[in-house]
C-alpha cells in the first residue's frame, strides 16, 4: 500500500501545491490532480475522476472554487462514491470554518464508508501574499468588511503540514481537525503586522459587504462575487472569533503566528511589484 501514489487534487492551488511538494520531499509518490496535469482532474468533468483515483491509496481533496458554489456538495458526493468504488483507502478533505456548505461536504466524506480526516480551516494568511488581496496590499490598503470582527487567521503551511500528517501517518483516521492561528486579530491589526513586515504603511479600510461584492465582481464576475460575499457575510459575523488547538492536536506543536508569516513572506519578495 505504501508504494501506491497519493492523489493531490488542486495541486496548483494554495494548499495543494504545498501538500504535493511536502509529500514529494518525503520521497513519496504523488499524483498531481489538476486540469493541466499528466493525469487530468476537473471537478466539471466527472469522467476524469476515476482515472485520477484508480491505483491511489489516499487523496487530498480541495474543491475549486469553494464548497459553497451551487452543485459542489452533489459533485463531492459522486466523487467519494467513485473513490470508494476504486478502493481508495483514505480521504483528507479541506473545508472552511464556519461555512454551512462546508459542513455539508464534511458530512458527505464522513458518511462515505472510506477512512477520512477532515481539516476545517480558518481564514488563510496567504490571501494577502498570493491571493486576491495581494494587489491591494501592494497599493498600501486592506479593504475588508466585518468591522472589528476578530479572526484567528492561519498560515497555509500549517494546513499543509496537518494534511500531510493525515495522509502519511497512522492515528488520524476519523478525526476532525479544526485549525486556526494562535491568536485573534482584527483586520486593522493584520494591516499593522503587514506594515511592520513590509516597512511601509498599509491601512485597513472598513468597507460594506456591498462594496466587497463590487470589488470581487470587478475582477471575478457577479456570480463569483455572489458566492464569496455570501461566505464573507456568513463567516465574518463573530462565529469564528475563537482559537482552536487543531494544529497542536495533529502535529504536537503550536501554529505559526501571523507576524511570522508576514515577515517570511516579505523576505521572500511576496510584495515586490513586478513594475
Amino acid at each position: 500500500m505504501q508504494d501506491q501514489p497519493i492523489l493531490v487534487i488542486g495541486a496548483t492551488g494554495k494548499t495543494g501545491a504545498r501538500v504535493a511538494a511536502k509529500l514529494e520531499a518525503m520521497g513519496l509518490r504523488v499524483r498531481r490532480g489538476s486540469r493541466s496535469s499528466a493525469t487530468p482532474f476537473d471537478w466539471e468533468a466527472p469522467e476524469t475522476w476515476a482515472p485520477a483515483l484508480t491505483g491511489v491509496r489516499a487523496a487530498y481533496i480541495t474543491y475549486f472554487p469553494d464548497l459553497a458554489f451551487p452543485g459542489a456538495v452533489d459533485k463531492l458526493q459522486s466523487f467519494v462514491e467513485t473513490a470508494k468504488d476504486v478502493r481508495v483507502q483514505h480521504l483528507v478533505l479541506l473545508s472552511g470554518r464556519g461555512e454551512s456548505h462546508a459542513r455539508l461536504g464534511e458530512e458527505v466524506v464522513r458518511a462515505s464508508g472510506v477512512d477520512f480526516t477532515l481539516v476545517r480551516a480558518a481564514w488563510f494568511a496567504q490571501n494577502f501574499s498570493e491571493g486576491y488581496l495581494r494587489d491591494p496590499i501592494l497599493a498600501g490598503v486592506l479593504p475588508m468588511p466585518g468591522g472589528d470582527i476578530q479572526e484567528p487567521i492561519i498560515d497555509i503551511e500549517d494546513i499543509a503540514d496537518v494534511a500531510v500528517a493525515a495522509l502519511t501517518e497512522d492515528g488520524h483516521q476519523g478525526i476532525l481537525y479544526e485549525v486556526t492561528g494562535p491568536r485573534l486579530m482584527t483586520f486593522e491589526k493584520m494591516a499593522g503586522a503587514l506594515s511592520e513586515a513590509t516597512g511601509r504603511p498599509i491601512r485597513h479600510i472598513p468597507i460594506s459587504f456591498d462594496d466587497f461584492h463590487a470589488n470581487v465582481a470587478a475582477s471575478g464576475g457577479s456570480f463569483v462575487a455572489d458566492v464569496f460575499t455570501a461566505i464573507a457575510r456568513e463567516t465574518l459575523d463573530g462565529r469564528n472569533a475563537h482559537t482552536t488547538d487543531g494544529v497542536m492536536q495533529a502535529l504536537g506543536r503550536p501554529p505559526r503566528d501571523f507576524a511570522t508569516f508576514a515577515a517570511d513572506a516579505a523576505r521572500s519578495g511576496a510584495w515586490v511589484s513586478a513594475a
